[in-house]
């Protein structure tokens, strides 16, 4: 009681002070009696206590999500929440802007807001100190909510950790501020003394180095919930599966230009220097999802269901899926949001089960039009049911990619991989759910924010080498790219430079309709200059991609490839 009442007398006096620099722009006579605090003084310390504030608050958040593996980070859940009520075409613009590091920036963002918030809330707390409470008790009750409707949370324990974090900072806030209300106290307003500028800069920078340890701790106690171990054990099951495998035939047919051809034996033109290979490396392979923090899925727990309007539900656990039989093709996949030109596409080999067979299992009933899906994070998708009536159409709930379990990035331990379809109505990773639905009865997560509801990947291509406004050498300069019409198969791709003819340029082999092929035009000898360069692509349909540019919403990018280079 003695200590709350010695608070409130001298916020009472801090009040006084207030009151007697007010007089002072006033011109009152009292303020000689008592002279106001200068601007360099309480608010410019409260600001700074307001950002500690904030500062503990999120790295108290951090800790928890590192001790409890059901916990999401604070500034994760509330990225999640942004991202799911961002507008489409502002989700577009970023992606635009940003690319890959969009997750990145977006999480730095809120950091660095939720810092110069803090520091508006301090500057609130010179004259009462509610503001502050009120503040921060917002910040728990959001923070609580955004962490607990995360679907991997565990609900009550994300409450009671938000709300802790939320209280920490208000105590960091309420402690700074009664130290400068007793430097007020003791000086009478007047400016403070450099002791008292020490004491405020020693204290403040122990409670930085206090929320760095916390951050610190809690991303490396998060470190024990990553699955890499297990991984590493479900390779060792992937190599002993002893079920039959079938593995994508090359075409022996596929023509080449010369004996000179540089299409390696591997059917590939993987030697040619710059160009995209044929198989992309895992490491290397696009990633775009809306998950700010990879979902870290154990296989030993993890499941999946396929439901609905089915007459057969059911489950399948990951020892489940590797006693089947396993499948392993080549398949080209595309993000939607890839501009003309863009690298927002590969390829890869993958392993997994028919999805078609499960389905027969489950038995699809009719009026079942759309395949929803589910990730364990929340996203979804859907496509028409009727493109599994395709017999060459690759459809697999994947485990593997280019032989290894899936990357934890990519999907671990299993997703969807379709053939011909834009990932975002068909590429769920993490997968959970698979729901057979009417077409108007369900609508995947980018439905709502703008984009077609039907996502066939368009016959596309692009130049890899030379790379656009690069000065070339003299001599033969080879121009080599990769084209893509997954499901079709790519059958010509021609090349035109400035206003000449367009030219046939030489194929690799051909070693999968679902996969993308590299080409190659090795005939050109630049003259001195600039010179502008196109590419496009027939598909095995005989269509040949349109010169008309468009977008990327709401149903994927069209156009000509071209770049510009000097020699």
């Amino acid at each position: 009681m003695t200590d709350l009442r010695q608070y409130s007398e001298t916020t009472e006096r801090l009040d006084e002070v207030a009151e007697a620099a007010r007089r002072e722009a006033d011109g009152s006579p009292l303020a000689a009696e008592t002279p106001a605090r200068t601007p360099s003084g309480s608010g410019g310390w409260l600001a700074i206590a307001g950002v500690l504030g904030a500062a503990i608050s999120l790295a108290i958040g951090e800790l928890f999500s590192g001790i409890f593996e059901r916990v999401p980070s604070l500034i994760v859940a509330v990225g999640d929440v942004i991202v799911d009520k961002t507008p489409g075409s502002i989700a577009r613009f970023t992606i635009d802007l940003f690319g890959t590091a969009q997750k990145t920036m977006l999480v730095w963002g809120i950091t660095i807001v939720a810092l110069l918030v803090g520091g508006l809330i301090g500057r609130l707390t010179r004259r009462r100190w509610f503001p502050a409470a009120l503040a921060f008790a917002a910040f728990g009750l959001f923070g609580g909510w955004a962490a607990a409707r995360v679907p991997t949370s565990d609900g009550g324990i994300s409450w009671i950790s938000a709300l802790i974090a939320a209280a920490t900072g208000l105590a960091t806030v309420l402690f700074f501020r009664r130290i400068d209300v007793g430097v007020l106290a003791r000086t009478g307003g007047s400016t403070e003394t450099p002791n008292d500028r020490r004491r405020f800069v020693g204290l403040a920078s122990g409670a930085t180095a206090l929320a760095a340890v916390a951050a610190m701790a809690g991303s490396s106690l998060r470190q024990r919930f990553v699955v890499d171990s297990a991984r590493e054990e479900a390779a060792k099951q992937l190599a002993t599966v002893t079920g039959p495998t079938t593995t994508a035939p090359v075409d022996e047919s596929a023509a080449r230009i010369s004996p000179a051809s540089p299409v390696d034996a591997n059917g590939t033109l993987d030697s040619v220097e710059g160009i995209t290979p044929h198989v992309v490396p895992n490491d290397d392979y696009y990633r775009i999802d809306t998950a700010l923090r990879v979902p870290q899925v154990n296989p030993a727990s993890w499941s999946m269901t396929i439901g609905g309007m089915v007459d057969n539900p059911i489950t399948l656990t990951y020892d489940d899926l590797l006693a089947r039989n396993l499948v392993e093709m080549p398949v080209t996949l595309s993000c939607v949001s890839n501009p003309v030109g863009g690298g927002l596409v590969g390829n890869a080999v993958w392993t997994g089960v028919p999805l078609r067979e499960l389905l027969a299992e489950a038995g699809v009933q009719p009026g079942a039009e759309q395949l929803a899906s589910r990730s364990v994070d929340g996203w979804t998708c859907g496509f028409p049911v009727e493109v599994l009536d395709d017999p060459d159409r690759v459809a697999l709930v994947a485990i593997a990619m280019n032989g290894e379990p899936l990357p934890t990035s990519h999907g671990f331990p299993a997703r969807l991989v379709v053939s011909g379809l834009y990932g975002y109505v068909s590429a769920t990773k993490w997968l959970e759910e698979i729901t057979l639905t009417g077409w108007d009865d369900f609508d995947g997560y980018w439905i709502p924010r703008g984009w077609s509801k039907l996502g066939p990947v368009k016959t596309q291509s692009r130049i890899d080498v030379p790379t656009t406004n690069s000065r070339l050498d003299g001599g033969v300069q080879p121009i080599a790219g990769i084209a893509w019409a997954p499901n079709t198969g790519i059958t010509k791709v021609e090349v035109q430079i400035d206003d000449e003819p367009w030219v046939e340029a030489q194929l690799a082999d051909d070693l999968s309709e679902h996969s993308w092929r590299q080409w190659l035009y090795a005939d050109w000898t630049p003259t001195p200059g600039q010179h502008q360069i196109k590419v496009r692509a027939t598909d095995a349909s005989g269509y040949t991609q349109t010169a008309e540019r468009t977008a990327v919403a709401p149903d994927g990018a069209t156009g000509y490839h071209t770049i510009n280079v000097r020699h």
